[in-house]
């Protein structure tokens, strides 16, 4: 199909998200889910005993999929009924069934409805994707489980980890967002049959006061779309609170995603991780030799998006009036879908970078001992202490030479000689041999690895088995 030029087009569909999170948002979804529901409710009427035969759902059935926009449109534009216009237009395709589509319902039977089983799939493909992300980078924790570098704290280098114990705190927040997710699918229920206020009352006249075939009608509708349970009350929308919670599940997943992208940056400019970076990528129309992290910068660019999206179904939520108010619909199509649409997108980002992750070993070790006599003076300290020296004495000793060895570093441009300075000491009965022992960075990672280990085998491998693995590699526009 011709691209149009001329009109606006959104870059979550041209460029970011992936075509199957698109079609979850698209016209053809959503229409044919409302057919899908009129069959259904139709079904469970006539299992109920409504004057409905076998003949009007076969034809209902015929033509669920194949919907007459050009019908629905031009009827749209005379009546200003979105709705009406597709139950007119179901109606020209399906005659023998026209006066029973639609019965008993309000437009939030096919359009909040609608929205629930869009929110339930949609969930489903960003928690498949999230395990993918969880999956590529257990396989990069294992790996590098071992490999000390330097922790930060204020971004300034504080003590040791390891390289697969970072990656692990990346895991850990998004497996926080899955939790969360699951929690929000677990408890979704579907609006089913609730009328124009939520009463039922148009039900409840259509089986003539039968309180127990309209509550058998909205079990019935719920089940035939895959669920348990049906809100309990609700006026004429489910409440919007529920796209609130689900926005802000997304806009978790957006900061950790975030979160990974702004350290992996960082390492980028330190020269000791790397996203992956293409044969023929160019990363600057000026700077020939520039390796950029746009990657990992496009999702900190679309999680803000995201993150700041979520305020718009809070807002929407606060300001409905009593029953309902049509003032969340405008904003309601934009923030939900395009929430889902860049969610998605920066998993498919997120799954790409963790697939093809590049570590700089010599580089992460050469930063290591740069800093490690700094950290080192500890264990020199206690060391000299159980030798017979003076601890007080020992520490002012420490401070005064790390202070001057940073100062020759900084000032300078010296190599780090703290080590030096402090095997001239006599108040330290180290030889140098000894001193340098010390050195060794696999003394101060403490339980990294095996924290690596058991976090991988407790916490992620149980999570990893309920998603199996798709070989989700995405393609990016780049």
């Amino acid at each position: 199909m011709e691209r149009n030029r001329d009109g606006y087009l959104s870059p979550l569909s041209t460029r970011y998200a992936s075509k199957e999170m698109q079609y979850l948002f698209s016209d053809n979804h959503k229409f044919r889910t409302w057919r899908r529901l009129w069959i259904a409710l139709a079904k469970a009427e006539r299992q109920l005993g409504l004057p409905i035969t076998e003949e009007q759902i076969a034809q209902l059935e015929a033509h669920a999929e194949d919907v007459n926009y050009d019908v629905a449109e031009a009827r749209e534009k005379q009546v200003r009924h979105d709705v009406m216009s597709h139950v007119y237009a179901y109606g020209q395709q399906c005659p023998d069934a026209e006066a029973i589509i639609h019965l008993g319902a309000t437009s939030c039977y096919v359009g909040d409805n609608t929205d629930i089983l869009i929110l339930r799939d949609a969930s489903r493909l960003v928690l498949r994707k999230c395990a993918q992300v969880l999956r590529n980078l257990s396989a990069f924790a294992e790996q590098y489980k071992d490999l000390p570098c330097l922790a930060y704290t204020h971004l300034q280098p504080a003590q040791l980890t390891t390289v697969g114990k970072r990656a692990a705190l990346w895991m850990n927040e998004l497996l926080m967002d899955i939790e969360n997710l699951e929690f929000q699918l677990d408890s979704l229920r579907l609006r089913s049959v609730k009328g124009a206020t939520g009463t039922q009352a148009s039900f409840l006249e259509l089986f003539e006061g039968r309180e127990d075939k309209v509550k058998e009608l909205e079990k019935l509708v719920a089940e035939s779309l895959g669920f348990e349970k049906c809100v309990a009350v609700s006026g004429q929308t489910y409440s919007r609170k529920v796209d609130a919670y689900f926005l802000n599940a997304l806009s978790g997943v957006a900061q950790s995603a975030c979160k990974f992208a702004t350290d992996l940056r960082l390492l980028q400019a330190f020269e000791e991780m790397e996203e992956p970076f293409e044969k023929n990528q160019i990363g600057s129309s000026a700077m020939p030799y520039k390796r950029n992290p746009m990657r990992s910068e496009r999702i900190c660019a679309l999680a803000r998006f995201v993150i700041q999206d979520a305020v718009n179904p809070a807002m929407t939520a606060a300001t409905q009036w009593f029953e309902r108010t049509l003032d969340d619909s405008a904003n309601k199509r934009l923030s939900v879908s395009e929430a889902f649409l860049a969610a998605d997108a920066i998993l498919e980002i997120f799954i790409n970078v963790t697939g093809g992750l590049v570590v700089y070993d010599r580089v992460v070790r050469r930063r290591v001992m740069e800093k490690l006599p700094f950290m080192a003076t500890e264990n020199i300290m206690m060391e000299a202490v159980r030798r017979g020296g003076n601890r007080q004495e020992l520490h002012e000793a420490l401070r005064q030479h790390s202070h001057a060895a940073a100062r020759a570093v900084k000032l300078e441009g010296a190599p780090n000689d703290l080590i030096d300075r402090i095997a001239a000491d006599p108040l330290f009965p180290l030889t140098r041999e000894e001193i340098d022992a010390q050195l060794a960075p696999e003394k101060y990672v403490g339980r990294a690895p095996s924290q690596v280990a058991e976090f991988l085998r407790e916490e992620i491998a149980p999570l990893l088995a309920r998603y199996p693995d798709e070989s989700l590699h995405a393609e990016l526009n780049v």
